[in-house]
């Protein structure tokens, strides 16, 4: 892997939908950097420190959030001389995302007072009163024609239908949950799924037109729902518990039909590899250099030099589990971090009671195919979009990376950079990687055509 210079960015950093550009974040300014080059091709300035930017998905306008205004911000990649500025006055703005036309941009103010569309081709607005949700609640199908978006009025939980094209309310129907949390439209479009706050387990399938398709309850006391996610072919549905559990249903009858536990200790039977990350130190010959105080000084590995890498480990195998205290909310503990590969056949996921943990489960054979143990809580994960390839980050200087074929640690050459998140660029040629006042970007070769399973074909 080849690794970029560090770039400074006090903010948020996102890769455009086309792979092209970097946009970054550096206190009031926009800086659009080119991918391959990393030179600066568009610079703007706006009124305040960007908290938010996200980009539409044709690449061509990006917006950023002036949280602390409270102000939208939207500008052109190819108009450069045209501006957007949005303000909702004393209501504010809580959060703003792009519609999929690229051409509407949806705030909702604080309070969830009502969640509006702002036309960039003829400056009309229409209103939705009462989102249930600033940053959640609102879904979009994969073809971008309707919006679902959540409402709650007379203390019931409603989802309201629109069209895109018109942003006509195409239809209004209850829901039956006390707590909405969020809301998914399945990638076919053929069913929305909702799911109830914590404290009642709940999952809903509904179909467009309101229909109940199905009710999911694993349980009645305790915690409920923590995480969701529809797989990419929208064959399946992965429901991650607070009850440390992983549950996935099929599309055809909603049915579960795989139950993946997540045991502090793993025995054996276990197909599973495991894979510790270990320290190695380095073996230098420096007995023909001489090294000044200055230079031993400046080591930036106390201890001596080291490098990490994986080691296969035997089970039985226990993994540090942290108890969350009784006595305070939102304890860390169930499946706090959900991911499917871009092939639907494995899925990743974190119990937060064991943050150090990262499981990845083989849908096709519905068993558990390997554990990565990290020596820091794993801070982020994401799946390569082409290939399956997983990478994740610890807030260490070292980059983690698992494929079918086997799991190894890249080392970040830039000194003192830890990288806290991630991001892959659309083409999977690419990773951004952020420390806490820069970014870094790394060129990811391409995986061999796969044939590390093609004996199950």
């Amino acid at each position: 892997m080849e690794f970029t210079e560090a770039y400074k960015q006090t903010g948020p950093c996102c890769f455009s939908p086309n792979a092209r550009y970097i946009a970054v974040a550096v206190d009031y300014r926009l800086m659009i950097r080119d991918t391959l080059s990393f030179k600066v091709v568009q610079l703007f300035s706006c009124l305040d420190k960007i908290s938010y930017i996200e980009w539409a998905l044709d690449s061509e306008y990006i917006l950023c959030g002036l949280y602390k205004r409270p102000m939208i911000q939207a500008w052109s990649l190819t108009q450069p001389e045209w501006t957007c500025k949005i303000d909702e006055g004393p209501a504010g703005i809580a959060y703003a995302r792009w519609s999929p036309d690229s051409r509407h941009i949806l705030t909702t103010s604080e309070f969830q007072l009502r969640l509006t569309v702002w036309s960039l081709v003829n400056t009309a607005c229409v209103h939705v009163q009462w989102p249930k949700h600033g940053s959640k609640g609102v879904s979009f199908t994969k073809d971008g024609k309707f919006a679902a978006i959540c409402t709650r009025r007379d203390c019931k939980d409603y989802i309201n239908l629109l069209s895109c094209h018109s942003w006509e309310i195409m239809g209004v129907f209850a829901v039956d949950t006390l707590d909405m949390t969020d809301i998914q439209w399945s990638p076919d479009d053929s069913a929305i799924v909702i799911w109830d706050s914590p404290l009642e387990y709940k999952v809903l399938i509904y179909s467009p037109d309101g229909r109940c398709l199905f009710k999911y309850q694993a349980y009645e006391s305790g915690l409920g729902v923590k995480s969701v996610s529809w797989s990419p072919c929208g064959q399946f549905l992965a429901v991650g518990s607070y009850d440390q559990m992983l549950r996935v249903l099929n599309h055809l009858t909603w049915k579960t039909f795989a139950e993946f536990m997540h045991l502090s200790t793993v025995r054996a039977p276990c197909c599973a590899a495991v894979f510790k990350e270990v320290d190695e130190p380095l073996q230098l010959d420096m007995s023909g250099l001489c090294l000044d105080d200055d230079f031993m000084g400046g080591s930036d590995a106390p201890g001596g030099h080291f490098k990490v890498r994986y080691e296969v480990m035997e089970v039985p195998i226990t993994f540090p589990f942290q108890k969350p205290p009784a006595d305070k909310p939102n304890p860390k503990q169930g499946i706090g971090l959900l991911s499917w590969s871009n092939d639907s056949q494995y899925i990743c996921t974190r119990n937060d009671s064991m943050p150090t943990a990262l499981w990845i489960w083989d849908i096709r054979h519905l068993e558990l195919a390997a554990i990565l143990v990290q020596k820091d809580p794993i801070r982020a994960a994401a799946w390569d979009p082409i290939s399956t390839r997983l990478v994740l980050c610890t807030g260490s200087s070292h980059l983690y990376m698992w494929t079918p074929s086997g799991a190894y640690c890249v080392s970040n050459p830039l000194p003192q950079f830890s990288i806290t998140d991630l991001k892959w660029n659309s083409d999977g040629s690419c990773l951004l990687l952020k420390d806490k006042e820069s970014f870094c970007c790394a060129a990811v070769p391409l995986l061999p055509e796969s044939s590390d399973y093609s004996s199950d074909e």
